[in-house]
């Protein structure tokens, strides 16, 4: 279960992999990968948005679109300046994805050795704590197969 302060308990257990109360068996999983991810930097994106400003200054005056205006530079900028953020990725054989931080990519690595060394160790277990990844509609972002399954942690 999620702790409070968007902390997840991580753990390997009887050839069981636990992301707080999702379970996934270790013989299903293909791939497990500590990377930096970093935030989507879509121009076309402020280009639709400019396509909008321009819209309603066509229809109205000066006032909504500078606000419209000001939004959007912030917007766009704030996407341009953020960093790249760590993430353990764990996918299943099934596409299902699971993403899960921490602050530091060493320490992801470290987590996903252990993970793979459980996959070859059936004595193995071993307990982490990662963060909940709150960028991507909800806490963990699961997937299976290109679709958001919605299933919150």
């Amino acid at each position: 279960m999620p702790r409070p302060g968007g902390v997840l308990e991580i753990s390997v257990k009887r050839r069981m992999l636990w992301i707080g109360a999702a379970a996934l068996p270790l013989h299903n999983l293909t791939r497990v990968e500590a990377i930096k991810i970093r935030p989507e930097r879509n121009v076309i994106r402020f280009l639709v948005g400019l396509a909008l400003v321009a819209f309603v200054y066509s229809m109205t005056g000066w006032a909504p679109v500078l606000v419209l205006l000001i939004v959007l530079v912030v917007l766009f900028v704030k996407a341009l300046i953020a960093p790249a953020k760590p993430v353990l990725v764990v996918e299943t054989a099934g596409g299902s994805l699971v993403l899960v931080t921490l602050p530091n990519v060493d320490e992801l690595r470290a987590i996903a050795g252990q993970v793979v060394h459980a996959i070859d160790h059936p004595e193995a277990e071993f307990t982490a704590h990662v963060n909940q990844l709150n960028n991507y509609n909800g806490p963990v972002f699961n997937q299976n197969g290109g679709q958001n399954t919605g299933i919150r942690l």
